[in-house]
């Protein structure tokens, strides 16, 4: 690595209570590629406003080379006191020239003369990335900066990144935005930061060999320890694995739904047999709808058609103002078409997840939200034990009584996520689910919506995420055409650009297999094939198993109870999660020889 042009030695930050971390040291150069990744409340908007000066360090050192620029692009930015995003855009004394902002607002499609007040969520964003890099930085750092962007957006900041001669850390949700601009990973774990000089796309495999290593190290720790730090961790790699073995399952669903559409994307409506028709929850018939009136008319949908069955996974895309919302509300039924009609199946019990943290009080404890104050959790029909439920979500048990003003913002949005999939439902409305949500959280909720039994429709501009998750990409252009692809964004998008090249080409499917060689049997060995097919069983039993014994263990009096229970339990935990971590390997890689075979 080159020499730096910002460090910090020992760096270290007490929140009062505790530290949230210390002993820190970070190294940056001139031309560095970061992305920083770490959970929710780990501290990484800290670190950002600690490298920026915002806030001062407990411990440490910090140095850097004269006259090198530092420029935070906030998460959220405080507007307040300002007339218009211009007005905020040119405040303090490095301001950028006004004639920068207003170019790069004019190429991010942002009208500066906007009051503040009342500006949205893309457009408070697009002004500070205005301000941000109109300031010539020679360090920028990017807390979220695709938050609120469409995708239009989102191209143009990463071929601006792509060109810019400086360095950058970023923290981002969007694994897409990350594969394709950073050279290291900065990983902010329980207190530490490690670095390694790889691209995100080799990030997942580094955090996989930390683990197993941390996992060696730990049996030497006592039960009570291995408990309270296996669910943190190897509960995180097994989940990532499950969700690769989902994967095979969605490109299955996706061939079967793109055999139901035609070349165009056109639904085949007349061979529709009858159990497709009983399948159908939502049947939109040549629709379409407008805004205005007279020269001032916009076509927003046009003649569009699709049956949605039980169990799609619809992913609506676009850029904004391109009629994402409005066909949105047009398939729920918040409005109505201007001609065509829209059937909906008279069961459908729907359940709308929108990010809005305003719901949630910060006075009241996650109990109060989840179980109005209780220790039991109705759990679409059933009953569930809250600290067990918190588990989940990826909370610590021990939260249960915590505040919800303590969490962080992209905790308190894993709280909602927590709160809604609770309910009983099935059609699940998610507006932007990922915005300010963590790695392991997206593998969460990929997890969930893969398991969801109902029907799910999904607006977001998380690539990666898509591709992972939906069976259809509904892609509006602001035309009103909407572009029906079985797929997720990277189908879409070669659908748009049939002509891109390969080298340009966003990263492989996750889940895709290798071409299977010449010298490969014709079909699975007995062994192989029986594995195949038992395996999934023998994963869900274990799976009871570990939950049972997870939900004895939540009883918080246990240990001092009975303490021989308490190990007892412990050991089984692990002697089955072991057991189903075998099972999970073995099976996706009969699943993976199976789809070669298939592809062959």
């Amino acid at each position: 690595m080159s020499a730096p042009v910002l460090s910090f030695e020992n760096l270290g930050l007490n929140q009062g209570v505790r530290w949230l971390f210390r002993g820190i040291d970070l190294h940056i150069a001139a031309r560095d590629r970061l992305a920083l990744i770490g959970r929710n409340g780990t501290g990484k908007t800290t670190l950002l406003r600690l490298i920026a000066e915002e806030i001062e360090a407990d411990e440490g050192r910090r140095t850097i080379v004269p006259g090198t620029h530092v420029v935070l692009l906030e998460q959220d930015p405080d507007l307040a006191g300002h007339d218009t995003l211009k007005d905020w855009a040119l405040h303090g004394e490095d301001a950028p020239e006004a004639h920068e902002v207003e170019a790069i607002a004019g190429q991010l499609g942002i009208d500066l003369a906007k009051p503040a007040a009342t500006a949205s969520g893309g457009e408070r964003r697009r002004a500070a990335i205005s301000r941000a890099l109109a300031q010539n930085p020679d360090v920028l750092l990017l807390d979220e900066p695709t938050n609120h962007l469409d995708l239009a957006a989102i191209d143009w900041l990463e071929d601006w990144l792509g060109r810019y001669t400086g360095a950058f850390i970023a923290i981002s949700h969007d694994r897409t935005f990350l594969k394709r601009l950073t050279k290291a990973t900065l990983w902010l774990d329980r207190g530490t930061l490690r670095r390694a000089d790889i691209g995100f796309g080799g990030y997942d495999a580094w955090v996989e060999k930390v683990y197993a290593d941390e996992a060696k190290a730990a049996e030497r720790m006592d039960a009570k320890l291995k408990i309270e730090t296996h669910w943190l961790h190897r509960g995180v790699t097994a989940r990532r694995k499950r969700n690769q073995g989902r994967l095979t399952k969605l490109w299955e669903l996706r061939e079967q739904r793109a055999e139901m559409l035609g070349p165009t994307g056109t639904a085949k409506l007349a061979i529709s047999s009858d159990e497709v028709k009983t399948k159908s929850v939502i049947f939109a018939d040549n629709i379409s709808k407008s805004f205005g009136t007279g020269d001032e008319q916009r076509v927003i949908i046009k003649d569009f058609t699709l049956r949605i069955q039980r169990g799609d996974r619809i992913g609506i895309v676009g850029a904004n103002g391109a009629g994402k919302t409005t066909l949105l509300k047009l398939l729920t039924g918040e409005i109505e078409p201007d001609s065509g009609r829209i059937r909906r199946a008279k069961t459908l019990d729907s359940v709308v997840i929108d990010q809005q943290r305003s719901l949630l009080q910060p006075d009241k404890r996650l109990r109060d939200i989840l179980a109005d104050g209780g220790d039991w959790i109705d759990l679409r029909g059933e009953r569930k034990r809250i600290e067990a439920y918190l588990k989940d979500f990826l909370f610590d048990p021990g939260l249960a009584d915590a505040k919800v003003g303590t969490l962080s913002g992209g905790e308190q949005s894993r709280l909602l996520l927590a709160r809604e999939f609770s309910k009983l439902s099935n059609l699940l409305v998610l507006d932007e689910p990922t915005n300010d949500l963590d790695m392991e959280t997206l593998d969460l909720l990929q997890e969930v919506i893969a398991d969801y039994d109902g029907t799910v429709l999904i607006v977001s501009h998380d690539r990666d995420f898509l591709d992972r998750t939906v069976t259809i990409t509904l892609g509006l252009d602001g035309s009103g055409t909407v572009d029906i692809v079985a797929g997720g964004y990277e189908d879409w998008e070669k659908r748009r650009r049939p002509a891109r090249t390969p080298s340009k080409k966003p990263g492989k499917k996750a889940a895709a297999p290798p071409p299977p060689s010449p010298s490969k049997p014709a079909k699975l060995s007995y062994k192989d094939q029986r594995d195949l097919d038992r395996l999934p069983g023998e994963i869900e039993k274990l799976e009871a198993e570990i939950a049972e014994a997870e939900e004895a263990l939540a009883d918080p009096d246990l240990y001092r109870a009975d303490p021989d229970r308490f190990h007892a339990l412990t050991k089984r935990i692990e002697t089955a999660r072991a057991a189903r971590e075998a099972h999970e390997e073995r099976w996706l890689e009969v699943a993976e020889m199976a789809e070669a075979l298939g592809a062959g």
